[in-house]
């Protein structure tokens, strides 16, 4: 669906959510592509925009008041909460998530299930949650599985030197 309504509520004292109407409009430009089921919201102010020569997969949520830079690339299942902002030629892969009021520069990426919580350089290559760099990303997800051992030793080790500390101080 492109140009639905943008998720917007105000609550009352009484705690009641009121809508936000959103009225404001979806451009799409030349060229871009968008995949089944994928939804691009329309915002209260401003507008929403898909750059030109975007390519959107299917199953993608975009938010009230996205900007998507030239040349994007949105795998399936990447979701952008609102007001933020994607550079040109940024390649999001599949079942990123991008939190709200954020930038993401030009030519930034992220691999699959990467969660976005705050703004990205231009050009970086970010992974897991929250986005950090890929190459530290992929030394932290080597020594995972190892973590339970590492404890179970470490915690050994801390039981061995507290028991020597008893026989020297008396």
């Amino acid at each position: 669906m492109i140009g639905g309504d943008g998720f917007g509520f105000v609550t009352d004292s009484d705690g009641h959510h009121h809508k936000i109407p959103q009225q404001s409009i979806v451009v799409v430009e030349d060229d871009v592509e968008i995949g089944a089921n994928t939804t691009i919201d329309r915002p209260a102010v401003g507008e929403t925009r898909i750059g030109r020569g975007s390519k959107i997969d299917n199953l993608v949520m975009i938010a009230h008041g996205v900007q998507i830079g030239e040349g994007t690339i949105l795998a399936a299942q990447v979701g952008i909460a609102g007001s933020s902002t994607l550079g040109r030629g940024v390649i999001l892969a599949g079942q990123v998530g991008v939190a709200g009021h954020i930038e993401i520069g030009d030519r930034a990426r992220a691999t699959a299930q990467t969660g976005i919580p705050n703004s990205v350089d231009a050009g970086a290559l970010v992974s897991g949650y929250p986005a950090i760099d890929n190459r530290e990303w992929l030394k932290a997800v080597a020594i995972f599985r190892t973590l339970p051992d590492l404890k179970r030793r470490l915690s050994d080790l801390v039981g061995r030197l507290e028991a020597l500390e008893k026989k020297i101080v008396p």
